[in-house]
């Protein structure tokens, strides 16, 4: 492997789309979108929610302002199946408002790889529900979920 790939790369088996999920999981509770964005090819096209994103440049940007407004981020994705260059994951994540406004949001993501590893193309489709503080299940410091940190089946998710 070189410093161009990012792997690990299609086709997937269940282990390396485990892999790859866990890692980018992982880059997300980063919230450090400089990070994330390299995931990503340079004409990665994206939808996310009703928005339409084509290249890094422009995802690293709408990374940003999501998580400007998404306060204390908490993510778990969890791979729904794979085949080649594909994966699907479902997750949900908790974050609050500028208000103090606890959300759980749910989704689904199907993902498609170019051959050195990095996502070409990214569809979510993602719902928000407003919790209260109580509710929240996801209560690990900022930064990756621990490895013992259930995930969204052992949570009931």
């Amino acid at each position: 492997m070189t410093q161009d790939t990012r792997p690990p790369l299609p086709p997937f088996t269940e282990q390396t789309a485990l892999k790859k999920v866990r890692a980018a999981e992982d880059a997300w509770n980063s919230r450090t979108p400089s990070l994330v964005a390299p995931a990503y090819t340079t004409d990665s096209q994206w939808r996310n929610r009703a928005e339409f994103l084509t290249g890094r440049e422009l995802i690293e940007a709408f990374l940003a302002r999501k998580w400007d407004r998404e306060l204390d981020y908490r993510l778990i994705k969890e791979l729904w199946t794979f085949a080649g260059n594909l994966i699907a994951v479902r997750f949900a994540y908790e974050w609050r408002d500028d208000s103090g406004q606890w959300f759980r949001s749910f989704g689904n993501e199907n993902w498609q790889f170019a051959p050195d590893g990095r996502m070409e193309r990214r569809i979510a489709s993602i719902n928000d529900r407003p919790i209260d503080e109580a509710e929240r299940l996801f209560r690990w410091p900022l930064g990756p979920r621990p490895a013992d940190h259930p995930g969204l089946t052992d949570l009931g998710l």
